[in-house]
This record gives C-alpha cells, structure tokens and sequence, in this order.
C-alpha cells in the first residue's frame, strides 16, 4: 500500500526523519519497501542507506507556486497560448500548449486566477513527452518566435503521476510565491501490509501504529456536518438472507448533489497513493477507503427508484441463482454461479458483493442523489469469488482478508460528509443499518507472569496495559493480571490460549523487538529426537550432489495431459483416481501429480537447448487416492534424469562420449554403496516408459526399490529434447529409506601393502558380470579387498556365444603383509569355483 507523509499527517503529529519513519513503520510490522521522494530533498547516499529512495527534489528556488492571471492566444499556433503568468517576484510571459487551459483563452484578465506549479530556468525535472521518467534541464529557446525559458508544469513532469495531457491546476487559496516544495512537497511510503494486518490497509491504520508505538495522540476522523435532509426511513430498506455471508450491511443517503471534478489536494493524494481521481462523488467514496479501510459503492439511487418502479428501493444481499449475469463497472458481462454473493434489488443484480459494482446503477455525471453503501462480508467467499471471475479490485484485496463489520456505518458516515463538501446536495438524517451477525470482540487475560516467560522482558501489569490500551484495547488490571477487550476494528485476536499468544505479539511490537534482551533460555530443554527419515532423505540428496547431479524442485500442481506424456502412446490413465483442485489458478495446475518422471522430464525439456550436459534429480511425493480415505497417500519418490555429453566440452576436449545406459548405474550403484546397503542386485525388466531391452529393476536384498534405464524412443518423442537419448531412474523411498543400516561396519586403512592382480575368464554370453562378481567377492573373503570389471571381449578367439571378462583383484589385509604364496593360493581358490559353479575358464589357459 502507498502511504503519502502529508496524509498520514492529518492523523497523527510526525517529527520524525524519512529515514527514521521508515525504520519504526518496519519494526511494528509495515515493512517499507520502497520511498518514493516528490519535492522534498532526498537524504544523502553514503552508501549506507537502509530503505530504497526514488523521485525527485523540487529546488527551492526554481519551483515555485505561481497565478496566471490572463491566458493568450499565440500569434502563429492554435495548440499554443500565453500565459501571464506572476511568480510573486514579477511578471511574466510564459509558453505552454497544455489543452487544460484553452477554455481560459482570450477571456482577459481572469476574475480568479489560476494558481499553477511553476518552474524556472535552470530547473530540473521529468519530461513530460519521453516514456518513462527521464530528467532534463530548461534551458532559453525559442518556439514558433517566442522565447521560452521556464514553463507549468504537469504532474508527470513533478513525478507526482503519469498524467501529463494538462498543467496542474492548484486549489484557489494555494499561497503565490511559496516555494512548490513547502506547500505540497510529499513523500510516499510503500508499505507491504501481512495479511493479519490487514486492518493497517487505511491511513488511520498506520497513524494508529504509530500512535502506540511513539505515544503520540491518534487523531481519529469523525463526521462535523449534521443531516439537514429528510428522514431516511421509508426511502430505503435493507433485506439480508445469509448473515454468515453479510453479518453487516449500512446505506445513507444524499440528495441534491453534482459530480464534479475533485479539489486538487483531494486527486492528489488519491495518485499518490495509487488511484486515479475520477469524479468528486466516486473519489470520496476512493478517499474514505483509503482513510478507514472501509470500502464503500455509491449507487445513482434514481436509476434504483426505477428499477423498483417508482417505489423506495429495497437492497437485498443473496446468492446468484443459476443463470444470472452481471455486467461490472469494468464493462464485463459475467456469468454467475451460485457461490456468488449479490447486491440485489427486487429487479436484480446490482453488484458483486465485496468485490465491484454494476454498470447499470453507476454514478455518472447525471446522477443527482447518491444511495451510499457499507457493508461487511465473509472473506473466505469473496477471495474464492475473486479468483473464481479472475477479478481483482481495491474492495476484494480488503473484503478478502477480512474488514471488521463495524467500520462501515464509521466509514458512511464520513463518505458522506466528504460527497456533501466536494459535490454539494443535502444529507438525509440518520442510516439504514442492517446489523444481523455481529462478531465477538475477544476478552483475553494475561499476566506479567506469561510475559515474563514468553518474551524474557519483565513488565508491570499497569505497564502492559498502556501498551495495549496505545492499540485501543479497553484494559482492567486486577494485580499481575489483564484483561484486555479487543477493540472492534481487529478480526486478528483469537480467544483462549491463542488470543493470549496474539496479546504477546502485540506487546512484543511496540515494546519493540530491539528492546527485548538475550535471555538463557529457563526451561528445561526439550529432548532431542532424531528424525531417522529426514536424516536418511538429506543424506541421499547430499550423495548425489556429490555424484555431480543437480536437485530440481518442480510442482505439485499439474495436468492429466502434462502427466501422461511420459507414457506411451494408447496407454491411458483413469481421471478418476486424481486428486482434484475445487479452485485451480490454471487449467494446467488442476490435479496433484501421480507421476515424478513426467516432472524432471520437463526440466530436461527446458533445459536441453541450453546445456551440453544435463544430470538432475528430485525427491518430492505424488499422491494417490485411496478407497475410502478423504486424505490421498503421499509415497515419496527420487527420479534421476540424465542426458547429454558426459562430460562438458572444453577447449581441451571436443566432441566427448555422450552419457549411456552405465553412467546412470554407476551413480546408483555409489549412492546405494555409501548408503551402505548390501545384496544389490541389477536385473532385466520390463517398464512401459522405459526402453525394452534397455532396463533393469533394481533390488536390494531380494526387495525390489525401482528400475532405471533408457527412455523408450516413442516416449522421447513427447518431448521436444535435443539430445540423443535420456536415461532415468525411478527409486521409491518409502521402501529404500527403511532399508538404510543405523549402523554399518568400517575397516581402518590397513598399513600393509596390497598385492594386485588381474584374471580374464571367459564365460557364457548370458551369465551377468554382477554374479561373477559376487561370486569372487564371497570366495575372497576379507582377503579380497577391491574387485573391479576393467575388460569385456567378444570375438572370435573365444568362441561364439561367450565374452571375457578382465577384473583386476586388489588382497590386502589388516594384520600382516599377504606373501606371494598366499595369494597364488587365493587366485586359485577363486578360479577353480568359478569353473565349478559357472563353467569358467581361464583366459591364459
């Protein structure tokens, strides 16, 4: 929310520095992200600066507030006139081509002079006609014949707003000769207000943080002028059929009046604090929200006496029934359904509850009597009505996070007040106040004692009290004990223990944060308890960082279509057994994914234009349904994606070996190695996105825990992927994690020297390379100390149907020194049950 300095002003006494301001605004809870500077001098950038300053100062001496006292006709240029122009000093001739003045044209000395925002020669300021907010200096020239040397300035041209199709026109008491700067120089505060905090939307809202946090007196506006119109009662009636949705709902009534266009103050602050004026009835009711957090709608009551044929109108709040429309104030004809909350008549629709008007009753320049409302609703179905239409406004940012029903007869009462100074008309007297639902403002007790423990401060019970009696709470001390009756402009406070909880927040704000000192901490601490899985799923995560793979975090939220891309074509997924969202913020975010692969298969698709290698893994859940449970299973998965060049080109490698089937069970076969698993077995099977012939199920101890190998190439084709081929895996974790050891077995590095040797045997082409291993490694027994696969041949030496296998064999032990005897011994050991059990034979025999 924008903030403007000199409305916030109006509601508090500020002497505080821009700076200083800023930092106590943040440290209540208002963070100010940006200031935006209009005419005030910037503070100086040391390099230090802690808030984020644009805009632009207005020099003392070269803006000034002038009067022009006769608009002229230019001798050579219809688009161009004259001013006679004062700037209290002397005056001038000054050229200008704003459309705002020609109505003063030729008419002489005006009776009442147009007060206007004047710069120098020399001044520095926005160009007006260049997009953007360029500065440029005035320098003497001439246009069409005549010297020009200074002008009147629009409020782009001040970096007040974007307009700049006319000059400003400042109100008539507005002082000549004042510098611009001291009478209407401004800053602008944009605060990011929490969703709790929700009542701090409105100028008073911030005024009334400060107010507690400075001590300073909250000057709250009240409505001055007394109703001289007639009674409202029998010119407006009030029907509400679901208070749960409409706990409050509040109209006035003003007659007489005529939109014109606002003061300039008025447009002013509206621009500097994002909204762009409009006319004085419609900027009142802008005004008035912007001020109390209140949104109000003002109809044209005439065209409501119509559609109620000639009667008083009866305003009625309901559901949409099947089939209604409404066409907004934004022109847009939209389709109701029946989760819709309506401002009706007896005739219709009139409005979207909490969120926009509708075209038909607006206010336009014929309106003449003006039926104001104020109201309350539930926000839960306004924010789910916002995001249902894709409609956001001012009302539903406020109304969707929840205004407390009690503003608005407030909020009316000074609307109209504001609609009778700006545009005339008459106020009837007294409103129609609708009040069916209203909420219960919590009583919260607390005690020194729970602030004590809670925020490690010690304050007195009186002490307590004054801080939250600053926030308008209505305290009673009783001893160490508060009462606190929460004030009715707060839906915040919770009863019980968590309006206690509520309370500490609040008096930890204003005592302020940096006052709270560093306590040790005086209760017992908790025992630690480790979480084994999150442990086991972080370690796994920092394993394969390590095995130079990237961790990718996609969405929840997808597609049916999106997911079924990762299988083959005719294969088909049943709709039913997804999880749906009631309310998705896009088609393509309508289910809960069933399918991790179909996630990192589309970050290899997005990146394989712009990478040479690509190697990511996520770990994430999907979710299934499940028979007879509201709540669907949450399995967690990890999926490995792999494709590219297996290592980057560099200027000393060109045209490297592409990444293949083994690279991709190499790194699991690390993973699961530091993950100390034993009996991992990689074995032939069938997957429908895999490969045939081209995957493998992994197992760990006989337990199957996922499968890996190539994407199949009609899989592949789903997807725009530039690389030759992707391989991937897909592991379950709910049944890897448990298998993880608490604890495992170490050796030390053993001081003796290891004796290496290499056999090549020659085995039946169908006998894996992993049983031989395995085979090795039980025979060798603990004398064995490394086996590793560094040769396989097939040709025709050793004949058709068999391969060689060469494996380097490393014996090393951990309490003396292996002989050679020893080994040969072992060597032959390993031989001969190979050719017992697999029909080996020694390659060198």
């Amino acid at each position: 929310m924008k903030i403007p300095l000199s409305w916030l002003k109006d509601y508090i006494d500020i002497d505080l520095s821009l700076e200083d301001l800023a930092r106590t605004l943040t440290m209540v809870g208002l963070e100010v992200e940006e200031i935006q500077v209009v005419g005030l001098p910037l503070p100086e950038n040391n390099g230090r600066q802690e808030f984020k300053f644009s805009g632009l100062h207005w020099d003392l001496d070269k803006f000034i507030v002038a009067q022009i006292n006769e608009v002229l006709p230019h001798p050579d240029a219809d688009r161009l006139t004259l001013c006679r122009l004062d700037d209290g000093t002397k005056e001038l001739i000054v050229l200008t081509g704003a459309p705002n003045l020609f109505p003063y044209k030729g008419l002489g000395t005006l009776a009442q002079p147009l007060k206007v925002a004047y710069a120098r020669e020399g001044a520095i300021l926005y160009d007006g006609h260049k997009p953007g907010y360029e500065l440029t200096k005035l320098k003497r020239t001439k246009i069409r014949g005549i010297e020009s040397f200074s002008m009147v300035c629009s409020e782009k041209e001040l970096g007040i707003s974007d307009e700049h199709e006319g000059v400003i026109i400042l109100d008539p008491n507005a002082p000549t000769g004042t510098p611009l700067s001291d009478y209407m120089g401004d800053a602008v505060y944009e605060v990011a207000i929490l969703p709790n905090m929700i009542r701090d939307a409105s100028l008073v809202g911030v005024a009334r943080e400060l107010s507690a946090v400075t001590g300073k007196t909250l000057k709250t506006p009240q409505r001055q002028v007394v109703s001289t119109g007639p009674k409202i009662e029998g010119l407006a009636a009030i029907e509400i059929n679901d208070p749960s949705l409409n706990p409050h709902f509040v109209v006035g009534l003003i007659q007489g009046l005529e939109p014109k266009t606002s003061p300039y103050w008025v447009q002013r602050r509206l621009r500097l604090a994002g909204m762009r004026p409009i006319n004085s009835i419609v900027d009142a009711t802008n005004y008035v929200m912007l001020e109390t957090g209140e949104p109000l709608h003002a109809f044209d009551y005439d065209v409501l006496v119509k559609r109620a044929g000639g009667k008083p109108p009866t305003i009625i709040t309901r559901a949409a029934r099947k089939g209604e429309i409404l066409t907004t104030l934004d022109e847009v004809e939209r389709k109701l359904d029946q989760d819709t909350i309506l401002v009706c008549d007896t005739a219709g629709p009139l409005s979207l509850a909490g969120i926009m008007g509708g075209l038909e009753s607006e206010v336009t320049e014929q309106t003449r009597n003006v039926l104001l409302e104020g109201a309350s609703w539930n926000f839960i179905n306004v924010r789910r009505t916002s995001s249902r239409l894709h409609l956001n406004s001012e009302a539903g940012y406020r109304f969707g996070r929840g205004v407390h029903p009690a503003l608005a007869s407030w909020a009316v009462d000074l609307c109209l007040e504001r609609m009778a100074a700006w545009s005339g008309g008459t106020i009837a007297q007294g409103l129609v106040d609708n009040y069916p639902q209203p909420p219960v403002d919590p009583l919260v007790t607390i005690s020194v004692q729970d602030v004590q423990r809670k925020l490690g401060v010690t304050l007195s019970a009186q002490q307590i009290a004054v801080i939250l009696t600053r926030l308008e709470f209505t305290c009673k001390v009783d001893g160490d004990i508060v009462q606190a009756q929460t004030p009715p402009h707060r839906l915040d406070i919770g009863e019980g223990v968590i309006g206690k909880a509520d309370l500490m927040e609040e008096i930890a704000r204003i005592f302020s944060y940096n006052n709270i000192p560093e306590t040790n901490l005086a209760d017992e601490l908790p025992p630690q308890r480790n979480n084994l899985e999150l442990a086991n799923e972080e370690k796994v995560k920092d394993l394969l960082a390590g095995l130079g793979l990237q961790e990718v975090i996609t969405y929840r939220l997808t597609s049916i279509e999106r997911e079924t891309r990762a299988y083959l074509q005719g294969q088909t997924v049943d709709p039913e057994n997804y999880v749906r969202l009631l309310n998705p913020i896009a088609t393509e975010r309508s289910v809960m994914r069933q399918s991790l692969l179909a996630s990192v298969l589309e970050v290899l698709e997005k990146n394989s234009r712009i990478r040479e290698r690509l190697a990511f893994f996520e770990i994430g859940s999907i979710f299934l349904t499940q028979a007879d449970e509201s709540l669907p299973d949450e399995p967690r998965k990890l999926v490995i994606g792999m494709s590219g060049k297996r290592i980057n080109e560099s200027w000393d490698l060109k045209n490297g070996d592409n990444l293949d089937f083994f690279d991709l069970k190499g790194i699991l076969e690390k993973l699961l190695e530091n993950l100390h698993l034993e009996g991992v077995i990689f074995q032939p099977t069938e997957h429908p996105s895999l490969h045939p012939g081209k995957s493998a199920q992994i197992l760990v101890a006989q337990t199957p825990i996922g499968v890996l190998g190539e994407l199949h190439p009609r899989v592949k084709q789903n997807y725009d992927l530039l690389t030759p081929a992707v391989y991937v895996a897909e592991i379950d974790l709910e049944v890897l994690l448990p298998l993880v050891p608490l604890r495992f077995e170490s050796q030390p590095v053993s001081v003796f020297p290891p004796v290496l040797e290499d056999i090549a045997i020659i085995v039946e082409e169908g006998i894996p390379a992993d049983k031989i291993e395995a085979l090795i490694q039980q025979t060798g027994g603990k004398l064995l100390a490394d086996v590793r696969l560094f040769d396989v041949y097939r040709g025709e030496r050793i004949g058709t149907g068999k391969k060689s296998l060469a494996y380097s064999l490393t014996y090393q032990a951990q309490d003396h020194t292996i002989e050679s005897g020893e080994s040969t011994a072992l060597r032959n050991k390993i031989v001969r049950r190979l050719e017992r059990e697999l029909g080996a034979v020694l390659r060198d025999n």
